[in-house]
């Protein structure tokens, strides 16, 4: 069993992200997790990712707030509990247009 007190995470900066506060909770440095990793974003008013497709598989799950989802074809807006895949390879954007921070967990695939 591997656990990562929230107090204990540590930020890690996502290229292409902005206005974000990303904390690694399992995986990569984090933990021993081999198939896959799970982040915790907070997205200030205006945070945003760039629209970009990876070959990996992600999941997104709204904690607080609401945020936009798209894939370059069509938008969707999240709120608490809403949850959201992304298909390997298919591009994904997040954005927080409105007036209070919002904050989403990330569950992805380790690098192929």
């Amino acid at each position: 069993m591997q656990i990562t007190r929230i107090t204990d995470a540590r930020r890690y900066d996502a290229p292409e992200h902005f206005d974000m506060a990303c904390l690694r909770l399992q995986g990569k440095e984090a933990t021993a997790t081999q198939s896959m990793w799970m982040g915790m974003s907070t997205l200030l008013p205006g945070g945003h990712t760039s629209l970009k497709a990876s070959p990996q598989e992600k999941l997104y799950i709204v904690i607080s707030g609401h945020v936009t989802l798209g894939n370059g074809k069509e938008d969707a807006v999240l709120g608490p509990l809403d949850s959201c895949a992304f298909a390997p390879g298919e591009a994904r954007a997040l954005r927080n247009d409105t007036d209070l921070p919002a904050t989403v967990l990330l569950i992805m695939q380790e690098g192929l």
